[in-house]
């Protein structure tokens, strides 16, 4: 059944929620989302994982993120830290490849032909989007039509 909400498929871009069934309502979830998508690993062992780690960042940080996220809010469906997303994926062998820097400006979009095949996880901005073999895996078409700037990406070794 299409989801009532989702953009069309096209072949750069496949409707994924990643495993999560919880309807299709607006959440800030990109995080578990798309690591489940490209680690294709069940959506709530992700959720947990990640949810235990970002509490865990929360209790033992003093940085002003970690000071004004509240209990209540600390919930990676409302939004999942960078370094809690980087830390578990390096943890499961995955490794970063930053492909922009400070005044650099940008050189990957998101689009198939300037990222690497196989099973990626691209973070742009506000963002964290799947792509498997050059197909956009998300619950919209975030690319902004190929003009969208990748800040870096996930791989692992292998996965080509």
């Amino acid at each position: 059944m299409e989801p009532r909400f989702s953009r069309p498929e096209t072949e750069t871009f496949k409707f994924n929620q990643g495993g999560w069934t919880g309807g299709i309502k607006h959440r800030r979830d990109c995080g578990p989302r798309a690591v489940a998508i490209a680690t294709d690993q069940p959506y709530q062992v992700v959720y947990d994982e990640l949810q235990r780690r970002q509490e865990e960042l929360r209790l033992k940080s003093n940085s002003k993120w970690a000071y004004e996220k509240k209990p209540h809010t600390n919930k990676v469906h409302l939004g999942t830290a960078m370094i809690v997303v980087k830390e578990y994926l390096q943890s499961l062998g995955w490794t970063w490849v930053a492909t922009m820097g400070i005044g650099t400006g940008c050189k990957v979009h998101l689009k198939a032909d300037e990222l690497p095949k196989g099973r990626i996880l691209c973070r742009v901005s506000r963002h964290f989007v799947a792509v498997v073999d050059g197909v956009i895996n998300d619950t919209y078409n975030g690319s902004r039509e190929g003009t969208r700037c990748v800040y870096g990406y996930f791989y692992k070794e292998g996965d080509e």
